[in-house]
C-alpha cells in the first residue's frame, strides 16, 4: 500500500510540474526568474515543513496522524480549479492564433548542434545537484543519529533547517538570474556548494547544521536558472523542456536514493557523505555553457 501511494504521488507530481511551469512563464513575463522561484518555493517550503510537522505532530503520537495532512492536498486541489479553467481557455486561444498564422513560433537562439550540447551540459548539472540533494534529503537524519547520537525528533528539526534553506535559495536564485543572467547563477550556485559539502563530514554538530544550511541555499538557487536557461534554448517547446528537466530531476533523485541506500548499507552513512561531497564539483561544466546574451523572457513567454 505504501508503494502504491508513493507511485500515485509521483505520477501526480510529474504530471503537474511541466504544465505548471508553462503557466508560471506566462505569469512572469519579464520577471520569469522571480515567477519560477515563487512557483518552486511553494513546493520547497512544503517539503521543508514536512519534517517539522512530523517532529511536532506525528512523532509524539503515531503514524495515523499523517492523514491530517490530506486536508492540505484537498485545499490545493480546490485552489487549482479556476487556474485550470483559465489555462484551458488560454490554450484554445493560442491554438486558434497559431492556426490563423497571426503569430509564428519563436526561433532558437543557437544552432541545433549547440543547443543539444547545452542541454547535455545542463543535464550533467542536474545530475550533480540532485545526487547531493538526494544524499541530504534522504539520509541526513540517519547521518546525524549515527554520528552525533541525536534523537529522531531532533534529527527532523535539523532536516527542516536544510530543507528550509533550499526554499530560501530557490526564492533568491530566480530574481538574481533575471538581473544578472542565468549562466552566472548556475555557475556560482552549483560550484559554490562544494566548500560546504566538502567541509560537512569533518564538522561538529553545530557546524554541520550551518554547512547543511549553506549547501542547501547555494544548491537550490541553481534550478530556476537551469530551467529558464533551457526554456530560452527552446522557446517554442516550454512544456517539453519543463517535462524533460522536472522528469530528470525526479528520476535522478529516485535512482540516487536507491543507489546511495545500498552504498550506505555496505560502507556506512559517513562514507556516503564523504563520497557525495565531491559531486558539486561537476558544476565546473557550467563554464562550457554558451552565452545567450540578455535574458530572452519575452520570446520564451510567446512559446
Amino acid at each position: 500500500a505504501v508503494f502504491v501511494a508513493v507511485f500515485l504521488v509521483g505520477v501526480g507530481s510529474s504530471t503537474l510540474h511541466p504544465e505548471a511551469s508553462r503557466i508560471t512563464s506566462l505569469a512572469g513575463r519579464g520577471r520569469r526568474g522571480f515567477a519560477q522561484s515563487v512557483f518552486q518555493v511553494g513546493g520547497n517550503f512544503g517539503t521543508s515543513i514536512g519534517p517539522l510537522l512530523v517532529a511536532l505532530v506525528v512523532a509524539p503520537r503515531d503514524r495515523t496522524w499523517i492523514v491530517c495532512f490530506v486536508v492540505v492536498a484537498l485545499l490545493a486541489f480546490r485552489a487549482m480549479r479556476p487556474i485550470c479553467r483559465w489555462y484551458a481557455d488560454y490554450l484554445v486561444r493560442r491554438r486558434d492564433t497559431r492556426e490563423g498564422g497571426a503569430e509564428p513560433a519563436p526561433a532558437r537562439p543557437l544552432p541545433l548542434r549547440k543547443t543539444v550540447w547545452a542541454i547535455v551540459l545542463l543535464m550533467v548539472l542536474i545530475f550533480s545537484k540532485y545526487i547531493y540533494m538526494a544524499c541530504l534529503s534522504n539520509y541526513f537524519t540517519f547521518y546525524l543519529i549515527e554520528r552525533f547520537g541525536v534523537t529522531i525528533r531532533a534529527s527532523q528539526l535539523f532536516l527542516f533547517v536544510f530543507l528550509f534553506a533550499t526554499a530560501v535559495g530557490t526564492l533568491v536564485g530566480g530574481p538574481v538570474g533575471d538581473r544578472w543572467g542565468r549562466k552566472p547563477v548556475i555557475w556560482i550556485s552549483i560550484l559554490g556548494t562544494a566548500p560546504f559539502s566538502l567541509a560537512m563530514p569533518h564538522c561538529g554538530l553545530a557546524l554541520t547544521a550551518v554547512a547543511a544550511f549553506c549547501a542547501g541555499f547555494m544548491l537550490s538557487s541553481a534550478f530556476p536558472a537551469i530551467l529558464l536557461y533551457s526554456q530560452e534554448l527552446l522557446p517554442s517547446k516550454l512544456g517539453l523542456v519543463s517535462g524533460l528537466f522536472f522528469g530528470l530531476t525526479f528520476g535522478v533523485a529516485g535512482i540516487a536514493s536507491a543507489v546511495l541506500g545500498d552504498f550506505a548499507d555496505a560502507y556506512g552513512i559517513e562514507a556516503v557523505y564523504r563520497a557525495c561531497a565531491y559531486t558539486p564539483l561537476l558544476g565546473l561544466v557550467a563554464w562550457f555553457l554558451p552565452n545567450l546574451g540578455p535574458n530572452r523572457s519575452d520570446a520564451a513567454v510567446r512559446g
